[in-house]
């Protein structure tokens, strides 16, 4: 006599056979995952743009990156070099039209306090500094200074 087999002992059976195929995820699938990772880290880049701030302590640190190349030109060459800021940049006069760039990377870059410094040609120059602000954030600049031995540095403004 031969017995009925059971709904359930029938896909037990179908389950043990391909259970191999269904563990695990296809390529496609992974596929399909990693792109829609990729998607959302490039909308978590493009939401978190660079703000006031960041463009703030870049225009600082190029600042005061460019007042240290204009201080060692100016002992190179022993010719006195000032720094004076002019309406839409700045200028280094005693240097050459083009040996240093004169325009601010962000064109609302607003220059407050002493417009001007004297950057040598003696090795030690006088206590200097320069404020930095942005018109996107209002209270907020940074000090672009030095001491007059130590190069030109950045320090937030209290």
């Amino acid at each position: 006599m031969k017995r009925a087999s059971s709904p359930v002992s029938g896909r037990r059976a179908r389950a043990a056979g391909s259970g191999a195929a269904a563990r695990g995820f296809t390529l496609l699938e992974l596929l399909v995952v990693v792109a829609i990772m990729a998607l959302a880290t490039a909308g978590v880049g493009l939401a978190l743009r660079d703000g006031g701030q960041a463009q703030l302590e870049r225009e600082a640190e190029r600042l005061a990156a460019l007042l240290e190349a204009g201080r060692a030109q100016s002992r190179a060459s022993g010719t006195p070099v000032r720094w004076r800021a002019v309406p839409g940049g700045f200028r280094f006069d005693g240097l050459p039209a083009t040996a240093l760039p004169t325009q601010w990377l962000v064109p609302e870059t607003q220059v407050l306090g002493p417009a001007a410094l004297v950057l040598g040609p003696e090795p030690l120059i006088a206590s200097q500094q320069v404020l930095l602000s942005h018109p996107s954030l209002p209270g907020r600049m940074l000090r672009v200074s030095t001491d007059g031995l130590r190069p030109f540095a950045v320090e937030a403004q209290p």
